[in-house]
């Protein structure tokens, strides 16, 4: 009887001991609220751990998508993206968050903020071709970056970021000139004079009071005095003479 019991007592101390540590192992797993992942986000964020930053605002998106940090984390999401030189997620989550919260105050920001991941990755990729001008490269990104801002400028004129954005738009439009001016010299440059002038005629049209100008006339000029075309060779040298080269 006696070892019965004693057998019985062991049981009872080996499931209690059992239940315990399905209880510890219960409240170790127990989930976050939504303001520990956040605050936990931001931290990494400000300590400059993009990587855990990522997990902690996806995994905050994951867990509480309609909780009151879910815009934020968004927005966050998408800078950290940025931060990571990861352009395409960047905007990603920007467009995001513009189509889910497009009332909200800090909208504008993330109208900038596509901008401004697009206009990072142009100039990150010229850097990589140390001894080429970037604007000899593929403008895709410049010219997205230039419309992102132009969005931007358009929608919230007086937004904190308008003034920035504005003066990057400047550098852009230049860029974007000069592009066409190197293209319209390699058509010269395989003969199709024809082209280069189509080509020149553009940078007239459409990137107006930026250095690229005097160039494009230049090209004209030369172009059609190699088609023949005097006269046109004439109007353009005499444009170029209208509108000297800025000191």
């Amino acid at each position: 009887m006696n070892n019965r019991f004693r057998g019985v007592r062991l049981t009872a101390v080996v499931l209690l001991g059992l239940m315990s540590g399905a209880c510890a192992t219960l409240d170790e797993e127990a989930p976050q609220s939504a303001d520990q992942i956040y605050e936990e986000g931001r931290k990494a964020l400000a300590d400059g751990f993009y990587d855990t930053a990522v997990k902690r605002f996806d995994a905050l998106s994951a867990q509480y998508p309609f909780g009151a940090h879910a815009p934020a984390a968004l927005l966050d999401l998408a800078y950290v993206h940025y931060k990571l030189n990861e352009p395409e997620s960047a905007i990603s989550a920007a467009n995001q968050f513009i189509k889910t919260y497009p009332r909200d105050p800090n909208i504008d920001y993330a109208y900038y903020l596509r901008g401004l991941a697009d206009f990072d990755a142009n100039a990150a990729f010229g850097d990589s071709w140390v001894d080429l001008d970037s604007a000899q490269r593929d403008p895709k990104r410049a010219r997205q970056s230039f419309q992102y801002f132009a969005e931007l400028l358009q929608r919230f004129p007086d937004s904190r970021y308008a003034p920035d954005a504005a003066q990057r738009m400047v550098y852009l439009r230049n860029y974007l000139a000069r592009h066409e001016v190197y293209v319209a010299q390699y058509y010269m440059r395989l003969g199709a004079y024809l082209a280069a002038v189509n080509r020149s005629s553009y940078v007239l049209e459409h990137y107006q009071r930026t250095p690229s100008v005097q160039d494009a006339l230049k090209i004209m000029a030369e172009g059609y005095r190699r088609l023949g075309i005097d006269d046109l060779a004439a109007d353009a040298e005499r444009a170029l003479d209208a509108n000297p080269a800025p000191k």
